[in-house]
């Protein structure tokens, strides 16, 4: 070896040292690693970065089968909500109904199937607003220090995102408590649904608060609320003060003369391009996008990295 780093230099053997750590690295070496673009057994650990899961990851068929199967293996959910939030579940429930067992989902995860437990706490209408800011925190403690293998928390809100911004710094606060506190479980952050207010409106600016919060301490998050503000062909309605009903304001003069959802589905096949299903306070479509979007999250959770 003496010899060698003689031959070819003390400087060109570091760098030849350094380049095989890149290459190492750039080939996916790793404890959870194994082919490339394959999932591993068991999962994987917190990711260094944040996930932002949004308009952006509405496109079901671009989710590798094999991280679909590697979430059903390894993902143990938690999910509470009220109204609003039943949508990512009507919209699941009609995805196993139009495209089969692959997406199937319960309690438990029996045969297969994704463990996902639907409002699974001591008192099921509740959400990170109602009956007040803290109670979910709570129940969530007491769930997973009795349900040990779950390792994804979701919460949802309902219309309380429309709040201070201490209030929102509450929320904010009480989901970092809990990742310190429990650092096995992912915890899932969620903006609020649109309310028809625009981008002036308290629910953006309140919206906005958990994103910078999100994008600037690497968090997990699921935007509720920018799903409802594209359609699947990437036309933005942000602009023109949409609703959770997918209405909105065609000349962006406050009058909801539009629906985008309605008209999408009017140009497009029901059963090929959309298919029907209850969708809380809103349109199918809606549903639709917040289920694909809901196993985008599960498949990055379980490692995917999203290309």
């Amino acid at each position: 070896m003496g010899r060698f780093i003689r031959g070819i230099g003390l400087s060109a053997y570091f760098f030849l040292c350094a380049s095989i750590l890149v290459i190492f690295s750039a080939c996916g070496g790793g404890v959870h690693a194994t082919k490339a673009g394959s999932p591993s057994a068991g999962l994987p650990p917190k990711p260094t970065v944040g996930i932002v899961v949004d308009h952006q990851c509405t496109k079901l068929d671009r989710i590798p089968v094999q991280w679909i199967q590697a979430a059903k293996a390894n993902l143990h959910i938690a999910y509470g909500h009220t109204s609003h939030g039943s949508q990512l579940v009507t919209g699941m429930e009609g995805l196993v109904r139009v495209k089969g067992p692959l997406y199937a989902f319960h309690k438990g995860g029996k045969a297969g199937a994704l463990d996902f437990r639907d409002t699974p706490f001591s008192e099921p209408y509740m959400d990170l607003g109602y009956p007040d800011r803290i109670k979910w925190s709570k129940e969530t403690r007491t769930y997973l220090d009795s349900h040990p293998e779950v390792n994804v928390v979701i919460w949802s809100w309902c219309g309380q995102v429309d709040a201070s911004v201490t209030e929102i710094d509450l929320y904010l606060s009480l989901m970092n408590e809990l990742e310190n506190d429990y650092p096995n479980v992912h915890f899932v952050y969620m903006t609020g649904h649109l309310d028809g207010t625009g981008l002036r409106g308290n629910v953006h600016r309140r919206n906005e608060q958990i994103r910078a919060y999100c994008r600037a301490n690497n968090k997990i998050l699921y935007d509720f609320a920018d799903i409802e503000t594209w359609n699947p062909d990437g036309v933005y309605y942000g602009d023109k003060y949409p609703n959770d009903n997918c209405d909105y304001s065609k000349q962006a003069d406050g009058k909801r003369d539009g629906n985008w959802a309605i008209e999408w589905q009017r140009t497009h096949t029901e059963g090929v391009d959309w298919f029907n299903c209850e969708a809380a306070h809103s349109q199918p479509l809606n549903a639709n996008l917040k289920a694909y979007a809901a196993w985008w999250l599960w498949a990055r959770l379980a490692g995917w990295d999203g290309r």
